[in-house]
């Protein structure tokens, strides 16, 4: 565990977001919670001291130097989608956006795939949670509509990053979860054979797929692992009980 006096542990997207997009993805480390929640843990809800969690946010804040706070959303793993600015306490949904000039969209998680979004004139932004239930229910797709109708753009003018996530190796997943997928987006490639009636997901293949289907082009991240990067990332698959992680995106005045 990192020395509480450190700075939270940030990844900053590797994409080309226009001037006055704001957005990062923190890892586990810099914060003051103590195992198994060491040490960054964002989350209120995994059973972490409370307090432990405010001073680990009020850490982000003054690092970032974001503008306000965070619309953080009580995720539920489905298809729900709400406008940042609008969220004064933690409502149930998976994803937000916003147009709003220093509104911060936000969703963490701890091996489901965060996906952010941004439209090339940097007019609107949005954070959604996508484990394979969401994935399944169209929370991309119900994303990308969304940033698409309030933007006024068509969908090649989206970007995406996929943050942080479960990887390849280390998503075995049914039967009856593989069906889902390829059924609706023939991804038989994104699934490996590991036994009998099981298969191992590559979660970022089939979210670009499921971007692509439905006109998004520019995708962007996806290489990382929560699973066997751990000093690096919380993993509930891993660990059972532990933090969570935040991926986050905002507007900034320029």
């Amino acid at each position: 565990m990192m020395m509480a006096t450190s700075e939270p542990g940030v990844i900053i997207p590797d994409w080309p977001a226009p001037e006055g997009v704001r957005a990062y993805s923190t890892t586990r480390t810099g914060g003051i919670s103590l195992p198994p929640f060491d040490s960054l843990n964002l989350a209120l809800h995994v059973g972490d001291d409370p307090a432990h969690v405010m001073e680990n946010r009020a850490k982000l804040k003054r690092a970032l130097k974001y503008p306000g706070e965070p619309a953080w959303l009580e995720q539920v793993h489905g298809n729900h989608v709400v406008d940042a600015s609008d969220c004064h306490s933690p409502v149930m949904a998976d994803a937000s956006l916003t147009g709003e000039t220093g509104k911060v969209s936000v969703v963490m998680t701890a091996d489901c795939l965060p996906v952010l979004f941004c439209t090339q004139k940097g007019s609107y932004v949005a954070a959604a949670h996508a484990g394979w239930r969401g994935l399944a229910d169209g929370i991309l797709e119900v994303s990308v509509e969304r940033v698409s109708g309030a933007a006024g753009c068509d969908r090649n003018e989206i970007l995406a990053w996929m943050g942080p996530a479960i990887g390849p190796g280390a998503f075995e997943v049914g039967d009856e979860v593989r069906e889902v997928f390829v059924h609706a987006n023939d991804v038989e490639s994104a699934f490996i054979a590991t036994r009998p009636g099981h298969w191992n997901m590559d979660i970022y293949a089939v979210a670009r797929r499921r971007l692509q289907d439905v006109g998004v082009t520019n995708i962007f991240g996806g290489q990382y692992c929560t699973v066997s990067e751990s000093g690096r990332f919380f993993s509930y698959r891993r660990d059972g009980q532990c933090g969570r992680m935040a991926t986050m995106i905002w507007l900034q005045h320029t």
